[in-house]
């Protein structure tokens, strides 16, 4: 199942987040994507831990990243996160970071697999989330 919709989450970049020089740490852009993905799912209804509860769970399966130009202290960014594919026991997104001005600084590809916590082995996407999150995004 394919859509199309992009879900927007701002980010603000702490001194926390960069080195030295004031340029985002690389590892930093996949938390802002992280937030990005929890809050979309929030935003359709989708509980981390409620799925924690029911011994479910998303977990990084496969990511792909593009750096193209450093965020700074202080900027104002944006991430663009939509899903791409959604498949029986899995979800890929397409998500971007973009500044103030438009420009992309960041790109990833991510694909989550849903698993069952106390075995760690892949399971179907309850019905329910899927239809959540595929009439929304």
């Amino acid at each position: 199942m394919e859509t199309a919709q992009t879900f927007n989450w701002p980010i603000t970049v702490y001194y926390e987040d960069t080195d030295a020089g004031g340029v985002v740490y690389h590892s930093n852009y996949l938390k802002y994507f992280e937030r990005a993905r929890t809050e979309l799912l929030r935003n359709n209804g989708v509980s981390q831990q409620a799925l924690l509860e029911c011994d479910l769970g998303f977990v990084v399966r496969h990511l792909a990243i593009d750096y193209i130009k450093g965020a700074k202290l202080d900027d104002q960014l944006l991430v663009r996160t939509k899903i791409s594919e959604l498949r029986r026991a899995s979800i890929e997104f397409c998500q971007d970071l973009v500044n103030n001005e438009g420009q992309i600084l960041c790109k990833a590809v991510v694909k989550v697999a849903c698993i069952r916590s106390s075995s760690m082995k892949p399971t179907a996407i309850p019905e329910n989330i899927k239809s959540e999150i595929s009439s929304d995004c």
